[in-house]
């Protein structure tokens, strides 16, 4: 007996009803990928809605770091050893102005509510802000020894450390004046506020500690010992942990921050370097194999999955989405695209990456623009 015909109609209807079952098909993000190419000179501009390369802009000095003008379709771009700071516009792709406030800057953060920039310069030592609406050099807070790194509390203050002078210094940024300088017994590396502004919390890479220092007495709170030597740091999304990794140790520290203790060690990986959060995942990157490691925050950092990407990854960061995470390959010079909703069905399996993406020559930092 000869089977009964499908009709056309039929045939259709069931092939949607398949493609409906499937995984949702991923969309872009409307918004730029901006990343500094260190070696090259150059930021390299990924459209994140169609997942290609745009013309890149040359500079006249190695870029350092990038930030997302808060408002405006505009990348800020550092240029350490020429003291500069660029900025980008999205529509022209080119440099549309710059700022040179120093002869070598440390690093550059965006103010508590994004009208101004502040730029860390270790010659001359000091403390530069630069109002975005004019990119011209504000107020000058001058430091008495060389930085190393600093932070910006949402109240208003700075807290920087110096390796040489073993010093930490708090700044009132309202007043451009600085507050307190306290002597530290080890060799700070690093520094971040409490998200609370109460206590900053000072590494020390060579004594694999940190530190809780009072802000309004300076005194020290408490040392807390570390499993490894402490140099990326990550807040989750709640600000309830801090994510550290260093040399030292194949895995992450967790720090409650709150109750100024470390609360476990996770293994992620080998030599986890940079990280990133999702509002599930915990992501960190493995220089040395080529991958990154992803863990589930909900269910105690369990593995989720391992994903290869390109030779050196070291910096990720997440589309305000949440779509997307984007991971720079130093060696590779590529951008690898992770798309998050594939690693829920990829628990302890090799995750495949999204897409691929030359970028140039070392690529060190990025960031994200939205369109208007």
């Amino acid at each position: 007996m000869d089977s009964p015909q499908v009709s056309r109609r039929a045939w259709l209807l069931a092939a949607a009803a398949a493609a409906g079952c499937g995984p949702k098909k991923p969309t872009g993000y409307s918004g730029y990928c901006f990343v500094a190419n260190q070696d090259s000179h150059s930021v390299a501009v990924v459209d994140l809605t169609t997942f290609r390369r745009l013309p890149a802009v040359p500079l006249d000095a190695a870029p350092s770091s990038v930030l997302a003008h808060p408002t405006r379709p505009r990348a800020l771009v550092l240029g350490p050893r020429a003291g500069t700071v660029y900025e980008i516009d999205a529509g022209t792709l080119a440099v549309g102005r710059r700022v040179r406030a120093g002869n070598e800057a440390v690093s550059m953060k965006l103010a508590p509510g994004g009208a101004a920039a502040w730029v860390l310069f270790r010659d001359p030592a000091g403390l530069v802000e630069i109002p975005l609406d004019s990119l011209r050099p504000g107020r000058r807070i001058h430091l008495p020894a060389a930085p190393d790194d600093f932070d910006l509390s949402f109240d208003g203050r700075a807290a920087i450390v110096s390796r040489q002078a073993r010093t930490l210094t708090l700044v009132s940024l309202d007043r451009a004046a600085i507050e307190r300088t306290v002597a530290a017994e080890v060799e700070l590396t690093g520094v971040r506020f409490r998200p609370d502004g109460q206590q900053v919390l000072a590494a020390s890479r060579p004594d694999r500690s940190l530190t809780a220092i009072d802000v309004l007495t300076g005194r020290t709170v408490v040392r807390l010992p570390l499993p490894l030597e402490p140099r990326r740091f990550c807040y989750n999304l709640d600000n309830g942990q801090l994510f550290l990794t260093g040399a030292g140790m194949d895995a992450i520290a967790i720090i409650y921050p709150y109750q100024t203790e470390v609360a476990e060690t996770v293994l992620a990986g080998r030599a986890p370097d940079g990280m990133a959060v999702t509002e599930s995942y915990l992501l960190a990157a493995n220089p040395e194999t080529n991958t990154v490691t992803v863990l589930d925050i909900d269910t105690d950092f369990k593995l989720v999955a391992v994903v290869q990407v390109g030779d050196g990854p070291r910096e990720i960061l997440i589309t305000p989405d949440q779509q997307y995470a984007l991971v720079l390959n130093e060696r590779s010079g590529d951008l690898a695209i992770i798309r998050i909703a594939a690693l829920a069905a990829r628990r302890y399996k090799n995750a495949p990456l999204f897409t691929m993406i030359p970028v140039g020559a070392k690529p060190v930092s990025a960031a994200v623009v939205k369109l208007v």
